[in-house]
């Protein structure tokens, strides 16, 4: 069974910074790529930003410039540095592992960017 826990969430004031880890319990060079979502209330799951085995990544228009994205093989983690915060990003921000023989989520972190 894998499993991804997040971590880095909360309460952050506009313009502000916060990182978000997802660490895996397997190998994180096992899955095809690494993902982030996010869901805000009432609204849909949307991507933000993605980065693949080889490490290449993509974004989210509403990330880019802002967001990135990154691993840590050696820890089996995934991390967004998420700069320039704003109330519309507030969210509850899931990690997604891509596998060949599936996709696994962790169950969420909350961001609130709020003054």
């Amino acid at each position: 069974q894998v499993q991804l826990v997040e971590s880095g969430g909360g309460l952050v004031q506009p313009g502000g910074s916060l990182r978000l880890s997802c660490v895996t319990s397997r190998n994180i060079f096992s899955f095809i790529a690494m993902h982030w979502y996010r869901q805000a209330p009432g609204k849909q799951r949307e991507l933000v930003a993605a980065i693949s085995r080889g490490g290449s990544t993509n974004y989210a228009d509403s990330a880019k410039g802002r967001f990135t994205i990154s691993r840590d093989n050696g820890k089996n983690t995934v991390y967004l540095q998420m700069n320039s915060l704003k109330p519309e990003d507030t969210a509850v921000y899931y990690c997604k592992a891509t596998a060949p023989e599936n996709d696994y989520w962790g169950q969420g972190t909350q961001v609130i960017v709020s003054s």
